[in-house]
């Protein structure tokens, strides 16, 4: 089992949603979160008075998957997020110990397996 943590561009939210969708990939929370990479800084006036915009609004994606969902998932994610450009983003893979479906009590696989 495997944590997919995937940050985002808000404005390829809806792509990559669709492309998890079509990989049959189900189950998984969305956070808007702020935060920079490579992105050069971006420089806005407020108020008559410019200042330098160090973090960028981006989304996070948390994911819990069995393991022959981890490479489609992956995929759907880069294939929904990439624009080419700096910023795109990143996804990591984490190790899950253990998970429970509290709705049943089951565990592990069948905690994250969609039901049929």
């Amino acid at each position: 089992m495997k944590l997919i943590v995937a940050i985002v561009r808000s404005e390829k939210l809806n792509d990559v949603l669709e492309a998890l969708f079509k990989a049959e990939v189900r189950g998984l929370s969305i956070s808007r979160v702020q935060g920079h990479g490579g992105e050069t800084e971006r420089v806005e006036t407020y108020r008559g008075t410019t200042v330098k915009m160090e973090l960028s609004e981006k989304v996070r994606l948390e994911i819990g998957v069995s393991d022959h969902f981890v490479e489609p998932a992956v995929r759907a994610i880069m294939e929904g997020a990439r624009t080419g450009e700096v910023g795109d983003g990143k996804i990591f893979v984490l190790p899950v110990e253990k998970v429970y479906r509290i709705r049943t009590g089951e565990q592990d696989t069948a905690a994250v397996t969609p039901v049929s």
